[in-house]
């Protein structure tokens, strides 16, 4: 079989005015048997059409906070940096990919994406937030290596990240400071934190959606998880490439 193409959604530095990329996403999906290519970042709609026609499966990267008007709130002191154009770029890429059925893997700004643009909402602040309101206080923006795991994920039965991984609890490495507050009504939360932050999302009625709010493009050249994760996923975007319909991508 021929690899797969997969495009990876830009990082941009505001001061530099330039994309940028850490090259382990590449080398994580390169590793897993895919070809990564970063796409250029572009509010223009015929071209996020023809890039979502064009690839065979899309890494959302992390990064920027999302703008909080998407969720139709007003952006509170302790919200990050922006990106508009990355906002208005990967909402459409993502509403095209879900469309076609290709796979898409979010990874923390990912993942609050797809919860964003399928009509969820964010706890912009989750120290200000989420915190004050539970028991157990969970290390959610560690300082580096950002190879170490820091805490337990939980993860349900019978979905996706559990077919990919085969365990219920994993150790995660954590650097975000958002998180879901609403859950999509579109999605299903499968793993979540100690403190009952959503951890991981799938979309049962797409063949590959997933998001995790961790990191494994950071652990997955010492974690055995993390290579399932990425090895998944190129999988899925390998079958589509050649019109397969593999119930099991875990193989």
């Amino acid at each position: 079989m021929k690899k797969p193409m997969i495009g990876v959604l830009p990082l941009y530095d505001t001061d530099k005015q330039s994309y940028w990329m850490l090259p382990d996403y590449m080398s994580a999906i390169e590793g897993a048997g895919g070809i990564p290519i970063m796409l250029p970042l572009t509010t223009d709609i015929e071209i996020i059409a023809t890039l979502a026609n064009e690839f065979d499966g899309f890494l959302f990267t992390g990064g920027h906070d999302l703008n909080p008007e998407l969720y139709h709130e007003h952006a509170e002191d302790n919200c990050g940096e922006l990106c508009i154009e990355r906002d208005i770029m990967e909402s459409n890429l993502l509403q095209n990919v879900i469309e076609l059925d290709k796979p898409a893997f979010g990874i923390c700004r990912g993942l609050q994406l797809f919860n964003v643009v399928l009509g969820g909402t964010l706890y912009q602040d989750i120290p200000a937030s989420l915190q004050l309101h539970v028991n157990k206080i969970v290390n959610h923006k560690q300082n580096p290596p950002y190879t170490n795991l820091v805490h337990d994920v939980h993860i349900e039965k019978n979905n996706l990240l559990y077919d990919i991984l085969q365990t219920d609890t994993i150790k995660v490495n954590s650097y975000h400071h958002q998180g879901v507050k609403m859950l999509s009504d579109k999605l299903i939360a499968v793993a979540v934190a100690e403190d009952g932050l959503v951890e991981s999302v799938v979309m049962s009625n797409r063949s590959f959606v997933l998001a995790v709010q961790w990191h494994p493009e950071y652990s997955y050249k010492v974690d055995d998880y993390s290579q399932k994760l990425f090895r998944a996923f190129v999988t899925a975007c390998t079958y589509h490439s050649h019109n397969i319909h593999i119930e099991d991508i875990t193989a």
